[in-house]
This record gives C-alpha cells, sequence and structure tokens, in this order.
C-alpha cells in the first residue's frame, strides 16, 4: 500500500504573522506622505504642510523586517504546497491565488494609482486644476496599460519564485543526497538560536556586500530586477527549508522577547545616530542583524501567543488580501482631501491610516467575503457572521515531527 505524507495542520501562527506583515502595508504607505524631506522616486508625494521628520522612523522600522517575513512565510507555506498536496496542486494554487489576481489588480488599480499620485502631487502643488491634468492623463488606450507593477510588486516576484522553487524542487528530489545534506545543515544550524542568528545574519551581509548597497530598494519595474529577485528569494527559500524542518518551529519562541527587543534598540540607535562616517559594510551589518533579529523574535512571539485558534485573526487574515490590494490608492488620495487642514503630520497620518483601514474592512465585510471576489481571492466565500469561525474547523498548530 502507498504511504502517503502525514499533513501539517493549519498553522494559526503563520497565517497571522503573514497577514500582519501585509496590513503594515497601510502604516507604511500612510506615515511616508509625511516625513518631510526630499520625496523618494517610488514615493513622490509630500505634504508640503504638515510633517515630522521623526516619522520616518516608523517607516523604517517596518522596511527592514516587514517583507523579508513575508517571504519567509510564503516559502514555507509554497513548500507545504509542494511537499504534501504535490507538484500539480502547487502549479494550480499558485496559479490562482498569486497569478491570475496579478493580473487583474494590476490592470484595475493601474488608473486610480497613478491618476491618484498625479492629482495629490498637483493638489500639493497648489494647481487648481488638479483634477482635470489628472484626467488628461488618460485620453488613449495605451495610457491605461500599467507600466508598472506598483504595490502589487511582491506578486509578480513570487510567481517568479514560485516557478524557481517548482524546477529546484523537482531537481532536487532527484538528487536525494544533495538534498538531504542541505536540510541536515539547515536543521543543525536552525536548532541553536545564537548560531542561527549568526549565520544569517552573515549570508545577509555578504548578498548586500556583493550588491554593494546596504538594502535593496523595491523595483516596481516591469522587467525584473537581479538585485530584488536575489535579495528575496533568498528569504523565501529560508521559508521553503524551514518547511522542511518545521518540527522546530517552536524554537522561534527561545529569546523572542529578548531578540525583539534588541533588534528595535539596535535599529533605533542606528535610525538616530549620525551614518555619515559609517562604512557601507557597517551600515550593512547593522541592518542585516536587525533584520533577523526582529525575523526571530517577532515570529517566535507569532508562534507563542498566536498558535490557537481566534476567530477575530482568522478574519483578519482572511480579509488581509483584499485590504492590501486597495488600500494603496486610498493612501495617495485621502492625504489630498485634507492638504489644508492645519493639523500636525502625526495627526494627518494617523486620519490616513485608520480612515483607510476602515474603507478597506468595510468594503471586505459587505463587497468582497461573501462574494465571487473574495472567492477569486482566498478560495472560497465566507460567511460574514464572525460565530460562523469555527475552531473545529480550523485545528490548533500542531508541529509535525519529519520521519
Amino acid at each position: 500500500m502507498k504511504k502517503h505524507p502525514q499533513k501539517t495542520e493549519r498553522l494559526h501562527a503563520l497565517d497571522s504573522l503573514r497577514a500582519i506583515m501585509m496590513l503594515l502595508g497601510i502604516v507604511l504607505h500612510s506615515v511616508i506622505t509625511y516625513i518631510g524631506g526630499e520625496p523618494y522616486l517610488s514615493w513622490p508625494i509630500r505634504d508640503p504642510n504638515n510633517f515630522n521628520p521623526n516619522l520616518e522612523w516608523i517607516s523604517s522600522f517596518i522596511h527592514v523586517f516587514r517583507m523579508p517575513i513575508f517571504m519567509i512565510v510564503a516559502g514555507f507555506f509554497a513548500a507545504l504546497l509542494f511537499y504534501e498536496r504535490g507538484t500539480r496542486q502547487m502549479f494550480k494554487n499558485r496559479m490562482s491565488r498569486i497569478t491570475l489576481p496579478f493580473l487583474v489588480f494590476v490592470i484595475l488599480l493601474f488608473v486610480p494609482v497613478a491618476g491618484g499620485m498625479r492629482y495629490t502631487l498637483n493638489i500639493f502643488a497648489f494647481n487648481t486644476s488638479a483634477l482635470s491634468e489628472t484626467v488628461a492623463q488618460f485620453t488613449t488606450f495605451s495610457s491605461f496599460i500599467p507600466s508598472r507593477t506598483m504595490h502589487l510588486w511582491f506578486l509578480y516576484y513570487l510567481i517568479m519564485f514560485s516557478i524557481v522553487s517548482f524546477l529546484l524542487g523537482l531537481l532536487f528530489k532527484r538528487l536525494p543526497k544533495a538534498s538531504k545534506f542541505i536540510q541536515n545543515a539547515f536543521h543543525s544550524i536552525f536548532k541553536h538560536s545564537i548560531l542561527r542568528l549568526v549565520v544569517f545574519t552573515f549570508l545577509t551581509v555578504m548578498i548586500l556586500v556583493f550588491m554593494n548597497r546596504y538594502w535593496v530598494n523595491t523595483s516596481t519595474s516591469l522587467i525584473p530586477d537581479f538585485y530584488t529577485f536575489t535579495f528575496y528569494f533568498f528569504f523565501y527559500m529560508f521559508g521553503w527549508l524551514l518547511f522542511k524542518s518545521k518540527s522546530l518551529l517552536n524554537n522561534f519562541t527561545k529569546h523572542d522577547w529578548l531578540f525583539t527587543i534588541l533588534g528595535t534598540l539596535l535599529f533605533t540607535w542606528y535610525f538616530f545616530t549620525d551614518r555619515s562616517t559609517m562604512d557601507l559594510w557597517i551600515i550593512i551589518t547593522i541592518r542585516s542583524l536587525s533584520c533577523w533579529l526582529f525575523i526571530f523574535g517577532i515570529s517566535g512571539l507569532f508562534i507563542r501567543y498566536g498558535s490557537n485558534h481566534s476567530a477575530k485573526m482568522r478574519y483578519i487574515s482572511d480579509s488581509s488580501y483584499w485590504v492590501y490590494l486597495l488600500h494603496l490608492p486610498l493612501t495617495i488620495i485621502i492625504p489630498a482631501l485634507i492638504v489644508n487642514w492645519n493639523i500636525p503630520g502625526v495627526l494627518k497620518f494617523l486620519f490616513v491610516a485608520i480612515t483607510t483601514s476602515i474603507i478597506c474592512f468595510v468594503t471586505y465585510h459587505y463587497f468582497v467575503r461573501n462574494s465571487f471576489i473574495g472567492k477569486f481571492l482566498n478560495g472560497r466565500k465566507y460567511s460574514r457572521k464572525l460565530s460562523d469561525i469555527k475552531a473545529k474547523d480550523l485545528p490548533k498548530l500542531r508541529i509535525i515531527a519529519d520521519k
């Protein structure tokens, strides 16, 4: 009789971790308008009236760990699909959950994002014909065709990661000795909390030194960026290997509070200190160490406190995909609507973040959760009643030891 591999039950903590990393996009894109200073190429809008330079700590703080953690969790679940549901099911799942939503929403959201950015820039420049100039931007058929991936860049790269990891998975199935050696090495390193911190910080430093940059900028170009691919694929493959060592997931809880606090203190000192005299390799080392302190610390906290079923957290996890897709045009346009409010930049930031969140969650609840849109994004429709999210349908976290 053919022996089927034992299935891994739902990992509530990792579901929640993935969702919260996505939802932090609202905070990130709400705050950046109010940090003052020279605008970034990827985010050119800056409120001309009210801002606070210290708010940049929030965006920089989130940026150093958010996407690495997300990619690790994405790699973990991709490996789960590959090894437990089979190669065909993995391909089908990645098409329906990543590729198709990317193709649909990169088209639907291009005009609101590009038009919203042009409108807000004109408003901030006190242009009285802001609306008419924004509309004039879309007068030809080609102007509606997306020229960049916007905030959906991570889906774009996840499609590529899925293809490459799929091929690597097939390759290493044919190379069992090499596969076992890599997995045993990873397993041995991961068992020791300090060793894994040192090793993966060192590998991250080496990648960034090779790239000759202190961190990797997000590439929204339709032409894949080698540095963006390499950097985030490293974290994705960490998650892939982590799945094969899932019996050690509870090791994340060792020093979780300590790592999180140390990461916060180290990054805060780095952010507010004078970095003009620092060598590049020192900056790279500090940022890489902070990143992995947060990865191990924050993941450990989620596993420690979020491993049991929670109907509210499950609802948030279900909503996170839609909320992330919708939030960007709102965080772009709302600042233009409140530009003349004479209140501190901190309050404007909070207003944008809270208002965006309310709109996103309300639209999810009434128009997405129990509709064809929800089925398209999450694979099925869900009841709007929180009481219908039953613990019996969502087993508690159980770490399955490798046989």
